[in-house]
């Protein structure tokens, strides 16, 4: 028979790894892929690499973002959000600590292989070090230190910069060696639909956060603000992707992801329409799954595009 602290204890740490964020940040690196295949130079070695990288960090930034509000004491229990191990007490701050640091070095290893199988000049291999350092860096100082940038309503945009520009784009160069412009359109798509979901979140706890001095960019907007935000949000990665189709894929199949359209434009109605945080609990994931889909659909078009041509 389990023990039932046992279990309870498994249940908060899954709470804190949060799994299901898991594919928004694969999600990047299957797009940057998916452009490194279509022309031609995709390597799976390194793209695996990448997806793993990319889902430590995300991990990293998960444990950190439940470390530093626990620590603050922003996340109480008149909260919308879940409670995750350390408000529930189930997770004490040393235990998180020596997760922190085992992900830390998780990351490190699977970076460092990573920059060394794809770089190819001694100055790719240390500018892209360099990017793994703030990119750990700021997985962590979202929510920790003394002065966390998602308290003061940054977070946004770090999330398009390392789930959008970075992610997409950093594929996209370890593989492809060089910088192209097209890539910045699919880019600024995934960056703006992991935002999204970040919004999302900070809608839920809109209250809260104001209450407990959490003054991220929803609650510096206001509600109605950044409801419209969201709207920007989700339409603007549509145009980015409808933009790369036009200027450089010009394929029929390249406009699949408008198949992801109406379910966009209904989460963005519901988001205007219904004004109680409340009623943005069930649209995290709805969001989180919109993001996904369009992000997929958009790269099958591309593979299809590039299998047919």
């Amino acid at each position: 028979m389990s023990n039932p602290q046992s279990v309870s204890t498994t249940q908060a740490w899954l709470e804190s790894l949060r799994p299901r964020t898991l594919p928004l940040a694969f999600a990047s690196i299957v797009c940057g892929s998916t452009l490194a295949y279509w022309q031609n130079v995709f390597n799976p070695a390194i793209a695996l690499l990448a997806l793993l990288t990319a889902g430590l960090l995300q991990i990293l930034s998960n444990l950190a973002n439940d470390y530093g509000d626990a620590v603050k004491g922003s996340d109480k229990e008149d909260r919308i959000g879940p409670l995750r191990g350390m408000q529930k007490g189930l997770i004490t701050q040393a235990q998180m600590k020596r997760a922190l640091v085992v992900t830390v070095t998780l990351i490190c290893l699977s970076g460092f292989s990573l920059v060394a199988l794809a770089c190819e000049t001694f100055t790719d291999f240390m500018g892209f070090l360099l990017l793994g350092i703030l990119s750990i860096v700021a997985a962590i100082t979202y929510t920790v230190g003394t002065r966390p940038y998602g308290y003061m309503g940054l977070g946004d945009i770090s999330v398009l910069i390392f789930f959008g520009w970075i992610s997409v784009a950093g594929t996209w160069y370890l593989q492809a060696h060089t910088l192209e412009l097209l890539v910045i359109f699919p880019a600024t798509a995934c960056g703006l639909l992991a935002t999204a979901v970040l919004n999302i979140n900070n809608l839920r706890d809109i209250d809260s956060d104001s209450e407990n001095g959490k003054n991220t960019l929803a609650v510096r907007l206001g509600p109605v603000l950044a409801r419209r935000y969201h709207v920007c949000l989700l339409m603007g990665a549509l145009l980015c992707f409808a933009l790369f189709n036009i200027f450089w894929l010009n394929s029929l199949w390249g406009w699949l992801f408008i198949l992801a359209a109406p379910l966009l434009v209904k989460q963005a109605c519901y988001v205007v329409r219904e004004q109680d945080p409340v009623a943005m609990r069930p649209m995290l994931e709805r969001t989180v799954k919109g993001a996904l889909l369009t992000n997929l659909l958009f790269s099958a078009g591309v593979v299809i595009s590039t299998v047919l041509s």
